[in-house]
């Protein structure tokens, strides 16, 4: 299925699917920038405000943080005054802003989030379900969906998506497991996804979206790396082309906003616009900052109107680094993970396997830190991931391809180290999250966690997807992983203690 909602260049032809419509945006209307106009109207014309943010434009704050900042941005950190709308209940700017974004990626509405992905699935689950109703979801979930389901009181039901043990990572959910699932729970009232993952891989979105829609119920997808894929053909099909009902997407992380702006797309029947904005406002600050909500603003235009190029350069520059990468020899670099059922790839995340080096991926980390000053996106035992994006270019890549042959040739050990785990065990979920993080608790040191229920979320970072959850039992062999994790460099994180070393379980 394409992508692609733009009208072609000259003389080319998008590769449209036969069964997705040709849908073509108005160029002249993505050039503005509702809010992005607002802001700077304002500004022009207002001589005096009497109103916070107490800085007033940057002159009654820091002086260095001023200079480095600039006038004109700090200028636009302004509040939900008249002329600038409100983004808990929009009727001019912002609301002219969101129906753009949804235009943009095919919805029917768009709801701003300054607050991240994180408030946007937190609302999805909230909007979606209510407490008791079961949800379908993969494992490998952000910690975010945890809060998600203490908040709304969802029960989850946990499917095992497909897991890589030459990676030692998790994918994606296979039709038949969901299929299987469906009818294993058919009180179901909600599927969750993950797609495209944090690797990169897309689930085969259509086949699965048709197969909940047929049992009468919505799709929830934290597209949160997503926000690039409908500007090329060759990247995984847009959660909302594909039918979803609730997408979450992180335009800071690959759409060209600010840290901390993402958007909540809606379309179909199964879940009200009205109980989404309900749900938005009731988790969101009312003193959204309007550099965020401009940056929202700036980056639609951006993508509407550059997406296509920009993301084309960076799926190139993607392709040769993996390319030359090869070339070095050992490292492997891995491409699409089993097509053959469905699963489609997004080779911007450039993911870079270094166990054969006999190194760990927070050692290899460490050395592109110090040697080289290159920051990476995440590293875990075995893996080091890239994030090749519409900032990239020419440059970056060669000192990228630069380190990574520097590994190869003066950091390779003599001995492999040996892996005694690949993937996290499954931990049984005996009471609900909400339940177990309402319930009387005490803490106990880690070690004597086992065969106790957990009252919090035990969390490996990056990327952020809990081992534990409240609600489940902490066993012996989730008590080794996370030995063997830390072993490995792995960031382990609790919320009683900063490194998970004293626990919350409940009082049974």
């Amino acid at each position: 299925m394409s992508n692609f909602p733009f009208p072609p260049a000259s003389g080319e032809q998008p590769p449209y699917a036969q069964d997705e419509p040709r849908r073509v945006l108005d160029p002249t209307r993505h050039r503005r920038a509702p809010i992005l106009e607002a802001l700077a109207a304002h500004s022009a014309r207002t001589r005096a405000a009497f109103h916070i943010p107490g800085h007033k434009g940057g002159r009654g704050m820091d002086p260095e943080f001023r200079r480095i900042l600039g006038d004109q941005a700090l200028a636009f950190d302004l509040i939900n005054i008249a002329p600038l709308d409100d983004l808990h209940a929009p009727t001019g700017a912002i609301r002219e802003a969101e129906a753009l974004a949804a235009e943009l990626y095919a919805a029917e509405d768009a709801f701003f989030s300054v607050q991240g992905t994180t408030t946007a699935i937190e609302a999805m689950l909230l909007a979606a379900l209510r407490p008791g109703e079961k949800v379908l979801l993969p494992r490998n979930v952000h910690k975010s969906v945890l809060s998600g389901l203490i908040l709304s009181g969802a029960i989850p039901v946990f499917l095992a998506p497909e897991a890589d043990p030459v990676l030692g990572i998790l994918h994606g959910l296979t039709p038949e497991v969901v299929a299987r699932a469906l009818d294993e729970h058919p009180d179901a009232r909600a599927l969750l996804l993950v797609h495209p993952t944090y690797y990169g891989t897309g689930s085969p979105l259509e086949t699965i979206v048709s197969l909940a829609h047929s049992r009468g119920i919505p799709v929830l997808v934290d597209a949160a790396h997503g926000a690039h894929l409908p500007f090329h053909p060759d990247l995984p099909v847009f959660p909302t082309f594909a039918g979803a009902d609730l997408v979450a997407v992180s335009m800071h992380k690959l759409g060209g906003a600010l840290t901390q702006a993402s958007l909540l797309l809606r379309q179909g029947s199964f879940v009200p616009r009205e109980r989404v904005r309900a749900s938005m406002n009731l988790l969101q600050t009312t003193s959204s900052s309007y550099l965020l909500l401009a940056s929202l603003d700036a980056a639609r235009r951006f993508l509407a109107l550059e997406g296509r190029r920009r993301v084309g350069r960076a799926v190139r520059l993607a392709l040769r680094a993996r390319e030359e990468a090869e070339r070095l020899g050992g490292l492997y670099i891995p491409g699409p993970f089993r097509p053959e059922l469905g699963f489609s790839f997004d080779p911007t995340k450039f993911l870079v396997h270094v166990a054969d080096l006999g190194l760990s991926g927070a050692e290899v980390e460490r050395i592109l830190r110090e040697r080289f000053a290159i920051e990476v996106e995440l590293s875990d035992p075995f893996n080091v991931l890239f994030v090749i994006s519409v900032g990239d270019t020419e440059r970056s890549i060669a000192l990228l391809l630069q380190a990574l042959k520097y590994l190869v040739r003066e950091e390779k050990r003599d001995v492999p180290k040996v892996m005694p785990f690949l993937l996290p065990p499954e931990a049984p979920l005996v009471i609900s999250p909400r339940e177990a993080y309402f319930a009387e608790g005490e803490l106990v040191p880690l070690e004597e966690a086992e065969g106790r229920i957990s009252g919090e979320a035990v969390v490996t970072y990056p990327p952020g997807i809990p081992l534990v959850l409240p609600g489940e039992r902490w066993t012996s062999q989730l008590l080794a992983y996370l030995e063997f994790a830390r072993s490995r460099g792995v960031e382990v994180r609790g919320t009683s203690h900063p490194k998970a070393h004293v626990v919350r379980v409940v009082v049974e």
